[in-house]
C-alpha cells in the first residue's frame, strides 16, 4: 500500500496521457521529432500535390506525393525518371518525365518520340497521340521533359527543355 507522500507524487492521469511521466524527456523527444520533420520535409522529401492531367495515367490530379531532393546529388537524371522542374520560385513546379538527355536530338513522328533517329520505347504512354514535331536539340545541360498524357495537341501540352539546375528532384516511390 502507498503512503500519503507516494500518492501525492503520482501525476494526474491526464498528464500521464498527454505528457508522460517524465515531461522533460517528452519535450526533448518532441523537439527532436519536430526538427527531424522540418529538415526532412524542407530539404530531403518535398511534399507536392499533383494538379492537372498531364501525367495521367501515371499520376492523377489531386494526388499527394514527395519529391526526393537528394536523388541527383550523386548521379545525373536518367531517361524515364519522373522529375519535378522548378518554373518560378520554390513553390511553382511541374511534374514531368525525362525523355531526352543532354546532347540528344528529339523528334516526334506519328505520335512516337525518336531520340537521335531511334524510336523510344515508352510503355507509360497509354493514350493515342498524333504529335508531329521537327528536331529539338538539347544542349549539354538540358533535359527534355514531357507528361505521359499525350492525348492533347502538342501546342497545348506543357513540355520542353529544362535546364539541369531547374530539376529539383525525382519522384519518391
Amino acid at each position: 500500500m502507498l503512503s500519503a507522500n507516494d500518492q501525492a507524487v503520482q501525476p494526474h492521469w491526464l498528464q500521464v496521457a498527454f505528457i508522460g511521466r517524465r515531461p522533460k524527456a517528452t519535450l526533448i523527444r518532441i523537439l527532436a521529432l519536430v526538427t527531424f520533420c522540418f529538415v526532412t520535409f524542407k530539404y530531403v522529401l518535398l511534399p507536392i500535390r499533383i494538379e492537372g492531367i498531364s501525367m495521367q495515367p501515371t499520376l492523377h490530379d489531386g494526388e499527394f506525393d514527395c519529391v526526393n531532393c537528394l536523388a541527383y546529388r550523386w548521379h545525373e537524371p536518367q531517361r524515364g525518371d519522373i522529375v519535378s522542374v522548378r518554373l518560378a520560385g520554390p513553390h511553382v513546379m511541374l511534374m514531368k518525365r525525362i525523355i531526352a538527355l543532354p546532347g540528344e536530338t528529339l523528334t516526334f513522328h506519328e505520335g512516337h518520340a525518336y531520340i537521335d533517329g531511334k524510336r523510344l520505347a515508352e510503355p507509360y504512354v497509354k493514350f493515342e497521340c498524333d504529335w508531329e514535331h521537327g528536331p529539338i536539340v538539347c544542349s549539354n545541360n538540358q533535359y527534355y521533359v514531357v507528361g505521359d498524357n499525350r492525348s492533347m495537341p502538342f501546342e497545348f501540352h506543357t513540355q520542353g527543355r529544362a535546364e539541369r539546375d531547374r530539376i529539383v528532384g525525382k519522384l519518391f516511390l
